[in-house]
């Protein structure tokens, strides 16, 4: 299936979170967005995963990617095989999130078989669904490549397009990086798709095992206030609420939480939140202090505070760099 993805005019306001935090929750994905999240990590993180990634873009000269179901970022930023020009244009934010609300559109269409979209540059992107059972996990995505030889009619409507992103580079450099990009057959895109489909059922069957794996890893009530911490952390949440919700004295919770996940609570709650800050952050429509309070925050002081002690650098600094600012 392809769709022809038109200029998009505004990207979307945010989307749902992001990659969990190191201390993700190993509950089950039909729970919540987060144990989506836990166990695309845990799979990206797998022996099978690394060598078939690593085997795929050797051979095709593709970068692919498993992406959770619910994110903010772009797939395949920073990867090997990167296609040159998308590294080039989405250092702005405009271009950005064009990009962005590309792979939404893309990851909307792909729940329930594989799908490719093409992007205003031309370019094609493609997705196929992962699943535990019913349940959509993740997508295993490629893209970035030409389906047939661009022309020099449609060099020129990307560099308006570029001009009208903001992108600050000269002609020729544009140009290079534009035809430089890969082109494949439609034979051999159909049988890349056919190759992602297959391992998408060997990710399958592994998260089934990476699931049990996780939830024998920890005592239930520790998982169940995991669980209840990332479904409720945009509220005030106290340590005695979670320990009540998990029928545990205060206490307790607290010596057993900080025992199993080695940190404290307060920790655990403002890394969560702070993994979350990092996606919507990708998003240039979306101001510091929105963020701040989206993810629970109750003063973009104290949000700009934990932000620093946790990362390093302030969240402008962090979005600045990433949207290549």
């Amino acid at each position: 299936m392809q769709t022809i993805f038109a200029k998009p005019s505004e990207p979307p306001a945010k989307s749902g979170g992001g990659h969990g935090s190191e201390n993700s929750p190993p509950v089950a994905p039909a729970e919540t967005g987060q144990g989506n999240r836990a166990l695309v990590d845990a799979l990206t993180n797998s022996r099978i995963y690394r060598d078939y990634e690593r085997a795929f873009s050797d051979m095709t000269g593709l970068p692919v990617a498993l992406q959770p179901v619910e994110t903010w970022q772009l797939p395949h930023h920073g990867k090997r095989n990167e296609n040159a020009f998308c590294a080039l244009i989405s250092k702005k934010s405009r271009a950005c999130a064009a990009c962005l609300q590309v792979q939404e559109h893309l990851c909307q269409k792909a729940a329930n078989g594989p799908e490719t979209v093409v992007c205003p540059a031309g370019l094609s992107d493609s997705a196929v669904p992962v699943r535990m059972s019913d349940q959509l996990v993740g997508y295993l995505q490629i893209g970035q490549v030409f389906r047939k030889k661009p022309t020099p009619a449609q060099f020129e409507k990307v560099v308006k397009l570029a001009e009208t992103w903001g992108v600050e580079v000269d002609r020729e450099t544009l140009r290079k990086v534009y035809f430089s990009s890969k082109v494949i057959t439609q034979k051999e895109h159909d049988s890349i798709i056919k190759l992602l489909t297959i391992f998408a059922q060997h990710l399958a069957m592994l998260s089934n095992q990476v699931f049990i794996q996780q939830e024998n890893a920890e005592p239930p009530v520790i998982t169940k206030a995991r669980s209840y911490i990332h479904e409720h952390q945009t509220e005030e949440l106290s340590l005695g609420q979670v320990a009540k919700a998990v029928n545990m004295s205060s206490y307790y919770f607290c010596k057993m939480f900080k025992k199993v996940t080695g940190i404290n609570f307060t920790d655990y709650v403002a890394r969560v939140r702070i993994e979350k800050s990092k996606n919507l952050l990708l998003n240039p429509n979306l101001r510091v202090s929105e963020i701040a309070f989206e993810v629970g925050f109750q003063s973009l002081t104290h949000f700009n505070r934990v932000f620093k002690k946790i990362l390093g650098q302030s969240p402008t600094d962090y979005r600045a760099q990433l949207l290549g600012h």
